[in-house]
C-alpha cells in the first residue's frame, strides 16, 4: 500500500497535551501520550479539523510557499472559488484576477471553469448506466479519504471524476504549451491558491489518476495581503473573467449539487455532519436521492482553515459577486455519445485508477484473530465507566480498550478506573481514602491486582 504523504503536521513543543483535537477528530486518529499529542499517520484524512480546534496552534498544515513559484518560464496561477469571498467591497472578479497576476504569475485560470464542466459532466454522469446512485462528489479529497478508511461499503458510489482543481491544471497546461511552443512541460508552473490542507494533500497524493498537474500549492492566508495591496491600485482590471454562477458558486456547500438542476440531492457541510449522513446512507437509511455533495469544511470551501475571512461573510461576498454574473461560460464540446458507459463525459475527465477500501483500522488481518480481538475489546469495555471524559489519551472508551487489546495502552490509563483500585487498596489498609494523602510514584494492574509503589500510608494505617 502507497504510503499517503500528509499536509497536517504537529508541533510537540507547542502541545500542551489537552483533548481539544483528540475529541474532534472524525477518525480517532489523535491520542495523548506522554504529555502531548500524537497522530496515528494511517487514519488521518487532512481535514484540518485539529487546526480549527487547537488553541496553541500546535497543528499546522504544510503547503508550499510563494518563493516556489520562482523557476519556470510561465507561472499560472489557479485561484479556488473561494478566494472571491476574501475581498471587500469587490463587484468584479476581474479586480482579483488581475491583482494575482501582479503578484508575479503570467496567466491566470479559474478553478470555476473546470467546477462548470464537470457540473455539466456530472449531469451526463448522473444518467448513464455505470452510476452507482446515490453519487457521491468526489471533490472534497476529505470525503473520498474518509470514505477509503471508515466505508468500505460505499466507495463505488465515488463519482469517479477527476475535481476541477485537477481539470484545471490540465487545461492551463495546454493552453499555455499551445500558446507558447517555445516552452515545454518543465517549464510550466501550475500553482493553485488553497484555501484548505486538504487539496495539498490531493495534489501528492492525487485521487483517480498517478500524478496530479498541479505543481505547487499555495495558501489563500499567505497570498492574501499580497493580493489586497494590488487590489487598491488597480483602476481598470483586465478581462479576465470567464465563469458564471454556477462556478463560483462551488465555493459554498451546496453550490455543486444544485448545479446540477436535479432536486434529488443531498448537501451537507461540516464533518460532523458528514458522517452523519455516511452513517445514514451506508444503514440505507437515505432515499430518494441520486447525489450527495459532502464538504468536510462548515460553510464549504469558503470554511477551510487556509481562508481569512469568516466563511458566513465570505458567502454572503461571493453571493453579491453571482448578481452580475451569467450561468455559466463553461460548456461541453457538443457531439458527447449520451448513450455510452459513462454516458458521454468524456475518458480525460474520469479516473483511470479506482479507489479502494484501506483497512487501516481493522484489528488484525486474521480474521479469526480479530474475532478474538473484538471479544476481548467487548470485555474491557464492560470494566470501563463509558463516560468519554478522554483523560485516558484517548477520545473514547471503546478506543481505549481497543488500545489495550493492541498493547498500546492500559487499564490503569482510565483514571475512573485508577480511582476505584486506589479506593480498594485503602478499604483493605483500613484507611479512608478521603483522608489519606495522594503520593504515587507508579503503579500497574496485574490481573484483578493493583500493584502501587511508593504509595504513603498515614500513622494509624494498617
Amino acid at each position: 500500500m502507497k504510503e499517503f504523504i500528509h499536509s497536517v503536521s504537529l508541533d510537540v513543543s507547542k502541545c500542551k497535551g489537552c483533548t481539544n483535537c483528540l475529541k474532534h477528530c472524525p477518525t480517532e486518529a489523535i491520542r495523548i501520550r506522554n504529555g502531548h499529542a500524537v497522530i496515528n499517520s494511517k487514519l488521518c484524512i487532512d481535514c484540518g479539523e485539529c487546526i480549527r480546534k487547537c488553541p496553541y496552534k500546535a497543528k499546522k498544515a504544510i503547503y508550499d510557499k510563494i518563493p516556489e513559484i520562482e523557476g519556470y518560464k510561465w507561472k499560472i496561477a489557479l485561484p479556488a472559488p473561494a478566494l472571491y469571498g476574501q475581498f471587500d467591497n469587490i463587484d468584479d472578479i476581474d479586480y482579483i484576477l488581475t491583482a494575482i497576476l501582479q503578484c508575479g504569475f503570467d496567466d491566470v485560470f479559474e478553478v470555476a471553469r473546470a467546477a462548470e464542466l464537470v457540473s455539466a459532466y456530472t449531469r451526463y454522469y448522473l444518467n448513464s448506466r455505470n452510476a452507482q446512485k446515490p453519487i457521491i462528489s468526489s471533490a472534497c479529497p476529505v470525503i473520498a479519504r474518509l470514505i477509503s478508511v471508515r466505508f468500505p461499503y460505499l466507495v463505488d458510489n465515488l463519482l469517479p471524476m477527476l475535481p476541477p482543481i485537477e481539470i484545471a491544471a490540465q487545461m492551463a497546461r495546454e493552453e499555455a504549451l499551445k500558446a507558447h511552443p517555445e516552452f515545454t512541460a518543465e517549464d510550466v508552473g501550475v500553482f493553485f491558491i488553497s484555501p484548505c490542507p486538504a487539496k495539498v494533500s490531493y495534489v501528492k497524493n492525487p485521487i483517480g489518476i498517478d500524478k496530479s498537474a498541479v505543481t505547487a500549492v499555495l495558501s489563500i492566508s499567505e497570498l492574501y495581503f499580497n493580493i489586497l495591496n494590488k487590489l487598491g491600485k488597480i483602476d481598470n482590471p483586465l478581462p479576465l473573467c470567464k465563469v458564471g454562477v454556477v462556478g463560483v458558486s462551488w465555493a459554498g456547500s451546496g453550490g455543486e449539487a444544485s448545479s446540477l438542476f436535479n432536486d434529488r440531492y443531498l448537501a451537507a457541510d461540516g464533518i460532523d455532519n458528514v458522517i452523519d449522513v455516511l452513517d445514514q446512507l451506508e444503514n440505507d437509511k437515505l432515499s430518494n436521492v441520486e447525489f450527495i455533495e459532502l464538504n468536510a469544511c462548515s460553510g464549504g470551501c469558503v470554511g477551510g482553515t487556509l481562508t481569512v475571512e469568516n466563511p458566513f461573510i465570505a458567502k454572503a461576498r461571493l453571493h453579491n459577486l453571482r448578481r452580475y454574473l451569467p450561468v455559466a461560460q463553461n460548456k461541453p464540446d457538443k457531439g458527447a455519445d449520451v448513450n455510452d458507459a459513462n454516458g458521454g463525459v468524456p475518458e480525460s475527465f474520469m479516473w483511470s485508477d479506482s479507489v479502494s477500501y484501506r483497512p487501516v483500522a481493522q484489528l488484525d488481518s486474521d480474521r479469526g484473530e480479530a474475532l478474538r480481538k473484538m471479544n476481548e475489546i467487548e470485555e474491557f469495555m464492560k470494566k470501563l465507566p463509558h463516560l468519554d471524559c478522554g483523560s485516558c489519551g484517548a477520545p473514547n472508551c471503546r478506543a481505549l480498550a481497543e488500545d489495550i487489546v493492541k498493547g498500546e495502552a492500559m487499564e490503569t490509563d482510565c483514571v475512573i478506573r485508577m480511582k476505584e483500585q486506589i479506593e480498594k487498596v485503602y478499604k483493605s489498609l483500613g484507611v479512608s481514602s478521603n483522608k489519606a494523602p495522594r503520593k504515587f510514584s507508579s503503579a500497574a494492574e496485574e490481573g484483578d491486582k493493583l500493584i502501587i509503589s511508593d504509595i504513603t500510608i498515614p500513622q494509624g494505617g494498617t
